[in-house]
């Protein structure tokens, strides 16, 4: 029998979502669906969940968790990751807190910025442990990464870990159907293609009938900028520099040096941006997860209907040879070809039985391959000091991050590195 691997199967809700796509993929029937995560209770919890799925839906996937995480991997022909590194306390709170006492704001700190370069120093050892058991015991499987920082990481899977990965991200996805309802735009019939990196990706065209909708799009967006909504930082971006980017206005504001700036601490109302988003989404999660247990685990049948999740459609494609299209983080051999080769990029990928084929884009408008190589700099310099395990390439990191850089000092900036590895310390490695 077959077997997809879940890592980081506490993540209950989420794995509800994937693996029950996948139990109710007619294909996929005859799969093993073996979950991991380093609390057992949250184990547990998803081992129920998704037997109840597995009842409702007439399966025959056979559903077992594992303690032991090489056991779990053994002969996988799937892999899917979604772990967080330290959770939210104590390192999502160490990420937002002290970078804080230097005056340096935050939304999600997931990704980029400070809190995305210690995310990624903390996650990236144990992503490397996980290449080397799969080299080990299923050194064929697909490597399925829905863990952010995902540039980063899914870099590191493929070239440090020599895995076959490919990341996974929700943006490109919604990016048109999201632009589109805010503008009340009908969006039947339109055709969009979508390139640059995680998060950072641009709706580079956007037609219906072969028509441009870009201008109409535009004179809509610059009106609803005279109105407070929650997406303003990605219209103001779009009416700049001409493109709409495919990740959320509060990923954005810390992507660029524009937008959350101590002495301009008006633009923070101007913009509508919500500092400290992710904590408080951390909170809530924590809080509302009893509730959401109870109400999950109150009938014994628990229905569910397939997702828009990747994870399946992928699966589905290459065991059937049925082709499919997504949106795909992938090494950039040539397909940018005005962005690094030694970055992770996201364009559109074919999926068939021969695996992931990544789809040539070309040059990127040059003002986009502008930004895009801004944090390029920084999650390149991460993955440096990651793998050398050199301290001085953190402070470059950090030094070259658009954010960091626009509100801190040089001084500042090896404070704050300093701080951070001494409050993250057993999280992270030793560093030279």
């Amino acid at each position: 029998m077959s077997k997809i691997t879940f890592i980081g199967a506490g993540s209950t809700v989420f794995v509800k979502n994937v693996l029950g796509d996948v139990m109710s993929t007619p294909a996929l029937q005859s799969f093993e669906l073996a979950l991991f995560d380093i609390d057992p209770e949250r184990l547990a919890d998803s081992e129920r969940l998704l037997n109840s799925i597995k009842e409702t839906l007439g399966s025959t996937c056979v559903i077992k968790a594992y303690t032991d995480r090489k056991e779990a991997l053994k002969g996988a022909k799937y892999v899917i990751n979604a772990i967080q590194v330290g959770g939210y306390d104590p390192c999502t709170i160490t990420d937002f807190e002290i970078p804080k006492t230097y005056g340096l704001r935050q939304t999600i700190a997931d990704s980029l910025g400070i809190g995305g370069i210690f995310r990624n120093l903390r996650t990236i050892p144990v992503m490397l442990e996980f290449a080397e058991d799969m080299k080990e015991v299923c050194p064929d499987a697909w490597f399925l990464n829905y863990t952010n920082p995902m540039a980063v990481l899914t870099n590191v899977m493929n070239t440090v870990g020599s895995i076959k990965t490919v990341g996974l991200c929700h943006s490109v996805q919604h990016c048109v159907s999201e632009l589109f309802n805010a503008l009340d735009m009908d969006q039947t019939g339109v055709e969009s293609k979508i390139a640059g990196i995680n998060h950072m990706a641009w709706l580079l065209e956007v037609k219906k009938d072969g028509v441009d909708l870009y201008p109409e799009i535009k004179r809509r967006a610059a009106e609803k900028q005279k109105e407070k909504h929650h997406d303003m930082v990605r219209f103001e971006l779009m009416l700049r520099f001409g493109y709409y980017v495919t990740e959320s206005s509060e990923h954005n504001a810390e992507y660029h040096p524009y937008f959350i700036k101590r002495n301009y601490p008006e633009l923070i109302e101007q913009y509508n941006i919500p500092l400290d988003e992710y904590p408080r989404r951390c909170v809530h999660q924590i809080e509302s997860w009893k509730e959401m247990k109870e109400k999950l685990f109150a009938s014994e049948s628990i229905e569910h209907t397939r997702s828009k999740e990747y994870a399946s459609y992928i699966i589905e494609a290459m065991e059937t040879n049925v082709p499919f299209k997504i949106g795909g983080n992938v090494m950039n051999t040539g397909l940018i070809t005005n962005l690094p080769r030694e970055a992770c990029v996201e364009v559109p990928c074919l999926v068939d039985s021969s695996g992931v084929t990544p789809t040539f884009v070309g040059d990127l408008p040059p003002q986009l391959a502008g930004l895009n190589r801004t944090n390029i700099n920084t999650q390149l310099l991460t993955i440096e000091a990651a793998i050398t395990g050199k301290k001085e390439h953190i402070y470059h990191a950090a030094m070259l991050d658009p954010h960091t850089s626009a509100e801190l000092s040089i001084e500042d900036i090896y404070a704050l590195c300093d701080d951070m590895i001494e409050a993250h310390g057993k999280w992270l490695p030793t560093f030279e």
